[in-house]
């Protein structure tokens, strides 16, 4: 298993689990910056190494009323405000080859969303920006497949990939996660994340935007970990309910705590047993 390192944390090679966390995309400046002290906070009290995720812009909405950002200009900014202002490492998203020269100026981590995980050109220019790279894994592929959008950005000569879980498309309006898939992702020799919030969506089911279930959150977090994972994944926000992305699938910010220190705690007894 290969360690990825983000600016100074380590992902996987049998180190803690690390935390990526935040809102679905960047609504305000005021909500992002509280939102980030917030989850610093927690995870400096925890001791959980922490790497800070919004997206500049949702490319992917189910309706085209749907809200896609603030613009990507001032969202990239705020972002880059963030990362000075508390010392945490960026992960934001990705959608052309076009956009990640941009991106790459503030992210230390680019996403690729899951439905963009075949696109190559988009894959090459990422991997050719020597930042790490996040691949989700498309709701539409098996596990064993993602070692195709792998080899793409380690063809550029750049390994400092993550691979990360959503849930695959189970039926209409539905995602289900194989926890196998864990397993099999993670014989590719890179750090396996879960995303726990995406994983409890249900995809353009509520009238021309997504669904969710989010009192599954808990229960697929502690199976994943239970799993043998590198990285959890989380969208949270202040208010879900009043969010502009994502609404239904965000966890509370209220219970981000709750939630990690029981992540925490499994991930330890995983580690230290030599489980994973």
């Amino acid at each position: 298993m290969k360690t990825v390192k983000i600016s100074s944390i380590s992902v996987g090679g049998g180190s803690p689990l690390v935390l990526i966390a935040g809102p679905c995309v960047v609504e305000s400046r005021e909500m992002i910056f509280s939102t980030a002290a917030r989850i610093r906070e927690i995870t400096s009290r925890l001791g959980m190494p922490f790497v800070f995720k919004s997206s500049y812009k949702k490319a992917n909405r189910t309706s085209v009323s749907g809200f896609t950002g603030i613009g990507i200009d001032e969202a990239l900014k705020i972002l880059a405000e963030v990362k000075k202002e508390f010392g945490i490492p960026i992960l934001t998203d990705v959608h052309t080859a076009e956009e990640v020269r941009a991106a790459a100026q503030v992210a230390d981590v680019l996403q690729i969303p899951a439905f963009l995980c075949r696109q190559t050109d988009l894959l090459i220019a990422a991997g050719n920006s020597g930042k790490v790279v996040n691949i989700k894994k498309g709701q539409f592929l098996a596990p064993e497949d993602m070692i195709h959008p792998v080899e793409k950005v380690a063809s550029t000569k750049n390994e400092r990939i993550l691979v990360t879980e959503r849930g695959a498309t189970f039926g209409y309006h539905n995602l289900v996660v194989d926890m196998r898939g864990l397993q099999v992702m993670r014989s590719f020799g890179y750090p396996v994340i879960l995303d726990a919030t995406h994983s409890v969506q249900l995809p353009s089911n509520d009238g021309g935007k997504s669904g969710g279930q989010p009192q599954y959150i808990f229960p697929i977090m502690r199976a994943g970990v239970a799993v043998g994972i590198d990285g959890l994944f989380i969208e949270t926000h202040p208010e879900p309910a009043k969010a502009l992305s994502d609404a239904a699938s965000q966890l509370p910010l209220s219970r981000l705590e709750e939630l990690l220190t029981q992540a925490k705690a499994i991930d330890s007894l995983v580690k230290t047993n030599g489980w994973s």
